[in-house]
Parts: C-alpha cells; sequence; structure tokens
C-alpha cells in the first residue's frame, strides 16, 4: 500500500515542500517572496481560455501572472463532455460557431495529438426524429467546411457496433474527444517554460484603479491565508461564468447567461465513436468516449447567477440522461453509472431563452477601454472549449495592440509539450515498461512519459490499477505539473477516475504526496478526507443498487478498516459511514 498505514497514523501537521503547501518551483515562481508583484499582463482565470492567453502573451515575449481561485480547470474548462467538436452541432443554427469549431478542431489534432483521440463521430436518425433533417444538416455542414457524409444504417452499425440499431439514417463527421485537463495543463507547461507565472488557488478580490484605468488586482492568497497584490498595465478577465462578477469589481455590466448542463460518466466505453441525435438540440443526445470511460450528455437549464457555485444533479436529471441515453446506445441502460457532474456554459446572454440552447457559442471580446472608458482592462467570454485557442489569440491581439508589442501568434503551429512526436515514436523510448502502464502514460503525457523514469523501482509501482497510474507519474506530476494536493493529482494523473472510485487507489496515493513532500503525513491524511468526501459528491446522484453497496464499502475500508475518523479533526468527522 505505499506506506499507507504510516501515513494515516501520523499527527504531524507543518508545511514542507518549499513551504507553500506542495507549490513545484516551476509553477510557482515566488515561493516565501509575497512583495506585489509587477508584470506586463495579470490574467484572472486557470481554464482553458487563461491558460491559452498566458501560453500566447509569453510566446510574444510578454510577462505574465496568470491567478487561478482553485486549481487549473475547475470551472466549466473541467465539466464538460470532453467532445473535440467538428461544428456539426452548430451547423444548422450557429454557422459562425460551426466554423470556428472545424478550424480549430483541425488545429488541435496536429499541436494537441496527445490530448485528442480522434475517433470520429456518427449523426443518427431515429424513427422518432425528421429524417429530412438529416438533409439540411448535410447541407449546413459542408457550407460550414466540415465533411459530412452520409452512409447507410447497416455500416453505420458495422463501424460503431453499440448503436441503436434501429437508426434510419447515420451520418459521419470529423468528431473525437479530446482531455479538457491535459490540454489546461499542457498550454500551463508551454506558458511557464517561456516565462509566465501560475498562481493557483490565489482569488481575485478586486480591482486596482488608478483614474479611469485598471493597473492591478488585490489578490487572497488560500494557501497561505493573506492578501497579496499584483500589478500590470493589461489585465485580461478570463473567468468565463464568473467573469461577470470579476466585472463587477469595476462596476462594469457584463450579463452571462446560466446554463446548467448535467452529465453522467458510465462504467466503461461503450462506443468507439462520438454518437450524436441528427436533430435540433435537446437534452441527452450526444455520447462521447474518451480514456476508459464514456459520458452522456447534456441537460441545459437556465439557472440563477448567485448559484453557479452549487451544482448538484438532480434525480429527474439522471433520469432524462438515462432515458434519452440509451436510444443512441441500447447497452447504456446496464451498464454502471460511475458519477454524475455538472457545469455552467459561459453563455452571453443575448435573448429571453429559457434553456440557453440558442444563445450563440460565439466568441465575445470586450475591450473595456472602447465600451466603458476603462483603459488597461479586457474581458474574453462566451466560446467553448474547442475554441478556446481561438479566443486566447483574439484576447492577446488585443493585448499586444495596447502594449504595443507587434508580435504574431504562433500557438497554431507550434506543438503542445506532450505532442511533439507520435504515440507510437514515445512507446518505442520506454520499452521497459509493461506495456498496459506504458500504453497509459503515453496516452496520458505523450512524448514527456519519457520523464515518468527516475527511480525505477519505486516509479513502476502501481498506484491506480484501473487507469495503470504509477509512483512515477504520481512523482511526476507533483515536480512538474502544479499538483498541490490529492485532488489536483487527480486533474493530472486521473487517480481515482477509473472504475473503483478511489477505493483501492486513494490511500496509496496520499502516502506518495507525503514520500514525496508535497504534504506532511497529518495533511496528507486531512486531503484524503477531502478526496474521498468530493468523490462521493459525484456518486451521491446515482445511489442506488450497486453503487449504493460499493459506496458502502469504500466506507469500510477507510473510516473503519484504516480508521481515518480516528486522525481527523472533531470538525471533519461528519464524513463517516453515515454519509460516506
Amino acid at each position: 500500500m505505499l506506506g499507507c498505514v504510516f501515513y494515516l497514523t501520523t499527527n504531524q501537521f507543518t508545511f514542507t515542500r518549499g513551504g507553500i503547501m506542495g507549490m513545484s518551483s516551476q509553477l510557482y515562481k515566488n515561493v516565501g517572496d509575497f512583495s506585489p508583484i509587477n508584470t506586463d499582463v495579470i490574467i484572472i482565470g486557470g481554464g482553458a481560455t487563461g491558460a491559452g492567453v498566458a501560453r500566447d502573451c509569453s510566446l510574444r515575449g510578454l510577462k505574465c501572472v496568470l491567478l487561478e481561485r482553485h486549481d487549473i480547470a475547475t470551472g466549466a474548462t473541467g465539466r464538460n463532455h470532453g467532445l473535440l467538436h467538428s461544428g456539426g452541432r452548430y451547423a444548422v443554427n450557429d454557422r459562425e460557431s460551426a466554423e470556428e469549431c472545424i478550424k480549430e478542431n483541425l488545429i488541435l489534432k496536429r499541436i494537441a495529438r496527445h490530448c485528442v483521440d480522434d475517433t470520429k463521430g456518427l449523426f443518427i436518425t431515429l424513427p422518432e426524429d425528421d429524417l429530412d433533417y438529416q438533409k439540411k444538416f448535410i447541407e449546413a455542414c459542408q457550407a460550414s467546411g466540415i465533411e459530412a457524409e452520409a452512409i447507410d444504417p447497416t455500416l453505420a452499425k458495422f463501424m460503431e457496433p453499440s448503436v441503436n440499431p434501429d437508426l434510419v439514417g447515420a451520418v459521419v463527421v470529423p468528431d473525437g474527444s479530446i482531455d479538457p485537463f491535459r490540454l489546461t495543463a499542457a498550454n500551463m507547461i508551454d506558458a511557464v517554460e517561456n516565462g509566465a507565472q501560475v498562481f493557483t488557488y490565489c482569488e481575485v478580490k478586486g480591482l486596482i484603479r488608478e483614474g479611469g484605468r485598471v493597473i492591478g488586482v488585490n489578490v487572497y492568497d488560500h494557501k497561505n491565508k493573506i492578501n497579496r497584490q499584483f500589478f500590470a498595465p493589461m489585465v485580461v478577465n478570463a473567468g468565463g461564468i464568473w467573469g461577470q462578477g470579476i466585472a463587477e469589481y469595476a462596476d462594469l455590466k457584463i450579463r452571462m447567461f446560466p446554463a446548467k448542463g448535467a452529465l453522467l460518466v458510465m462504467g466503461h466505453r461503450i462506443n468507439g465513436m462520438v454518437i450524436n441525435r441528427c436533430r435540433k438540440p435537446a437534452d441527452a443526445d450526444i455520447l462521447v468516449p474518451g480514456d476508459t470511460i464514456c459520458v452522456i450528455g447534456t441537460t441545459s437549464d437556465r439557472i440563477p447567477y448567485d448559484q453557479i457555485d452549487n451544482m448538484e444533479v438532480t434525480p429527474e436529471e439522471v433520469d432524462i440522461l438515462i432515458r434519452e441515453g440509451e436510444k443512441l446506445a441500447p447497452s447504456l441502460r446496464h451498464t454502471r453509472v460511475l458519477r454524475a457532474y455538472a457545469g455552467v456554459r459561459p453563455l452571453v446572454a443575448t435573448d429571453d431563452d429559457p434553456s440557453g440552447r440558442n444563445v450563440s457559442r460565439g466568441i465575445v471580446l470586450l475591450d473595456h477601454a472602447q465600451r466603458d472608458g476603462l483603459d488597461g482592462f479586457i474581458t474574453i467570454t462566451g466560446g467553448k472549449l474547442m475554441t478556446y485557442r481561438l479566443m486566447a489569440e483574439w484576447a492577446t491581439d488585443l493585448v499586444c495592440q495596447k502594449l504595443n508589442n507587434s508580435k504574431k501568434c504562433e500557438t497554431a503551429n507550434r506543438t503542445l509539450p506532450g505532442s511533439n512526436e507520435s504515440r507510437e515514436e514515445t512507446s518505442q523510448k520506454v520499452v521497459s515498461l509493461p506495456t498496459t502502464i506504458r500504453n497509459s502514460a503515453v496516452y496520458r503525457h505523450g512524448s514527456r512519459a519519457t520523464r515518468l523514469l527516475e527511480n525505477e523501482r519505486l516509479d513502476r509501482s502501481l498506484v491506480c490499477e484501473c487507469e495503470a497510474v504509477t509512483a512515477g507519474e504520481v512523482r511526476y506530476a507533483v515536480d512538474e505539473l502544479n499538483v498541490n494536493n490529492l485532488i489536483d493529482l487527480r486533474r493530472r494523473t486521473r487517480v481515482g477516475m477509473g472504475t473503483c472510485q478511489a477505493e483501492l487507489c486513494a490511500c496509496r496515493a496520499a502516502g506518495l504526496m507525503a514520500r514525496f513532500d508535497v504534504a506532511t503525513p497529518r495533511q496528507s491524511t486531512e486531503q484524503l478526507a477531502s478526496f474521498m468526501e468530493e468523490r462521493w459528491k459525484g456518486i451521491r446522484p446515482i445511489a442506488w443498487g450497486d453503487a449504493v453497496r460499493e459506496a458502502e464499502f469504500t466506507s469500510w475500508i477507510y473510516y473503519s478498516l484504516l480508521g481515518l475518523n480516528d486522525v481527523l479533526p472533531e470538525d471533519a468527522q461528519g464524513v463517516n459511514n453515515n454519509e460516506f
């Protein structure tokens, strides 16, 4: 168990790694120095767009700081279905978004290939759908530059055995899947290696103004529990749906349209291709394969803006997703549901549509000097994960214009770290690893998988059997991918995201966090409790039958066998057998 018992019985409680809760020295530059920081550009928001802006700015020679109140990809970036859009879903109703998607689709397949699974996609017509819509769909795709080809339903069933055999029409499009955590991390790595500084768990609490200009931000550093200040001639608001609140610090109005989308993670990869319904967008009309699982989504409901941090999946949403999802792939009805989650789309309101499905997914770039008479502040919002790079390019172009920087954008042609060679080429360089572990490591980290081997004996030790995560991968994530705690580690490595949902691996990972000096033994135990509670939040909406029994078994392992409650503070002991 990699020292699990020891780490669950030690009471020491002090910060160790660099003095700041395990922040990697590569990504957190001013360890121990909390004086005001001056830079060229401050970027607010650690999702894909913010990471993309940091990368673009740094590649153009600008000094920049990125601030994120939690960990990277914790907002809409990490709460979607991971679809590598062809643009087909928007072709009929939103041609501009469709054209942006297919262009970025082709770019990401070149520059981020270790983040992409080029599965292709099927848009299927079922007997209850209007077959005439298929012709309209193909015409709209072709007009947007999307390759869309109608195929015989028999061929569709051969290409995708899981598809509903009752389909009466099928169209092949260049859809795929993309890992949003991997994509965001790769952008962060490139930004940092070109001079950017990333500060996670640093929450912007206000904008610093000097007359009619924003000159910096006030920040609360949650890790060190102190207030900090950052100064720059340009501040970029890349906070997504939270951008409205950030703009309000300067008394600016951005009317966002909070549209909640619920999704389910299925226990294994049912389908090899993305499966869509060929009809007007509706609930549960897309099934996306990715890594070892697949995701059915989404719903769409407008929610009050003050509820965007309180996303809970309801029983009604689960019923809709399963009922409609099995129409795409009938085996979904009998497939274990691992967990449920929900995100909020960063839409900019333009009408009174109650669902948000008819609001444009287009990019919105606001120059607040031109729009509101406030210099030094811009907002980039709208769009989607698929267009993050283009959004970053637009925002950085405007920043460069204002800072008199004439260097052109190169992010469309420069490969991201991990994608500079094929998976096959990298696999030949890590032949010392067993095949399953090697394939998983290369799949997740691309050409940087060669960095996973340092201490060969320890690095080969399995931490997570479901996802084939090794101790070497944990060490690499700690050293180079800005890991502060177990939940951060999950986003970088998929520890706990497999079929056991951390039942067999979380305590091993907690032990390694202490072994690698990310946390003291006591801290790693408290992180373990937080990690298991976070896993439970996703299981609770689907907790019936075998899911309840497995949750009870997991609770018995951690809270009875390993005695997790015995070493927790009193205020944390509510996480017990009755709640887990």
